[in-house]
């Protein structure tokens, strides 16, 4: 009994020390972190997902998360939390999915625009699930702190999915959008007066392997040339491009980046350096959809070849997903994203500090004494 009881004390030992280790050697892939820390300890809600996040005109921050019993459960609400004084504001909710009649509908994905010099807005989705929902709108003329009533978007639209807009050297806002309703299509919804007027574009051809895609964040290269990368059901990013202002797009193409049908977002740095944040991660042939973790950060001169920077989070324990990322007026990176879906998670970076490792033939790049993470450990830690 005592050789047993040894046994399993030099077991658990080694295992902890194992672990050690390799969060020890993660720490390679976080150079440049100046901050990694939760939005909130404690909130009303249980269950939170789907990050945006935005800095303001007067240079505060503020993030948005839907938050309930569960995703899909009519008592989801869009919260807000802002950033001031140096710590962020408790988790306040802004919008709910509350009807004329008094039902209630879960509300979805909310994402976070500045007009320069002008309003704050906040789209986000209503309905029962996503090939059901619609539109909503909501504006803030003092950061955050107070709202408008819900507009409906026009009949048929959506607004920005799950990314955010970009607004374009020609004046356009260009809000990237996605249906699920009958296959996945990706479209895009312009408005040249911040909201006030729409008009589509796409969607986007689905090419010779008819790639099923949703959720595309927008890069600009300058010049009306413009690409997409975007979840997919094919084991694969998925881009597409255009050399007009996003008025036509090439068919949908796989990358050499691999998808676990999961969410992504990325963002165009005021130097032209594009950033990616996503998992790092190929599913099995069997199924297209992988775990949620690692959570990775990739960058590129020409949105073709990738880098890898960082690691945001890798446990066996998932999910780290989601992802919302942007360019601060201090040049800082701000990544927001979900924490397991029980908490929301915010983590700045030095660009300036990053250490690039080439990315080849899709394969996470190795580092010594950290080892990648298998498919077999996280099927492992679910059943």
């Amino acid at each position: 009994m005592k050789n047993k009881i040894g046994l399993s004390v030099i077991i658990s030992f080694l295992f902890l020390v194992g672990t050690q280790a390799q969060q020890n050697a993660l720490h390679k892939w976080q150079k440049g972190m100046v901050t990694d820390e939760f939005i909130y300890d404690k909130a009303s809600f249980p269950s939170c997902h789907s990050a945006s996040i935005v800095e303001t005109t007067a240079g505060n921050l503020v993030y948005a998360l839907f938050g309930g019993t569960r995703e899909r459960n009519p008592d989801v609400e869009i919260y807000i939390c802002r950033y001031e004084n140096g710590q962020w504001t408790g988790p306040q909710s802004v919008a709910d999915g509350v009807q004329e009649d008094g039902s209630r509908l879960p509300t979805w994905n909310p994402v976070l625009y500045q007009i320069p010099d002008g309003d704050l807005l906040l789209f986000y989705k209503v309905g029962p699930k996503p090939s059901e929902w619609w539109g909503m709108l909501k504006r803030s003329t003092d950061g955050g702190k107070t709202w408008s009533d819900a507009e409906k978007l026009p009949e048929g639209f959506l607004g920005p999915i799950k990314n955010k807009p970009v607004l374009l050297s020609n004046g356009n806002l260009i809000c990237p959008s996605s249906t699920e309703g009958n296959g996945w299509n990706i479209h895009f919804e312009i408005t040249p007066d911040f909201g006030k007027t729409w008009r589509k574009v796409g969607p986007i051809a689905t090419g010779e392997d008819n790639l099923q895609a949703i959720q595309p964040s927008v890069l600009d290269h300058g010049n009306g040339k413009l690409q997409i990368l975007a979840r997919s059901r094919n084991w694969a990013l998925v881009e597409s491009w255009s050399d007009d202002y996003g008025e036509t797009w090439s068919p949908l193409r796989k990358t050499g980046l691999p998808n676990n049908n999961s969410g992504t977002d990325a963002v165009t740095m005021k130097n032209g350096t594009h950033v990616l944040v996503y998992n790092h991660v190929l599913p099995p042939p069997e199924n297209p959809k992988g775990p949620r973790t690692p959570l990775n950060v990739s960058i590129s001169k020409d949105g073709k070849k990738w880098d890898a920077v960082l690691i945001l989070e890798d446990s066996p324990i998932s999910q780290y997903s989601y992802p919302a990322v942007i360019q601060t007026s201090d040049g800082l990176l701000h990544f927001a994203y979900t924490w397991r879906r029980q908490k929301m998670k915010h983590v700045v970076v030095n660009p300036k500090k990053l250490k690039k490792r080439v990315i080849k033939d899709g394969a996470w790049p190795e580092v010594k004494g950290y080892e990648l993470p298998t498919l077999e450990t996280y099927k492992a830690e679910e059943e």
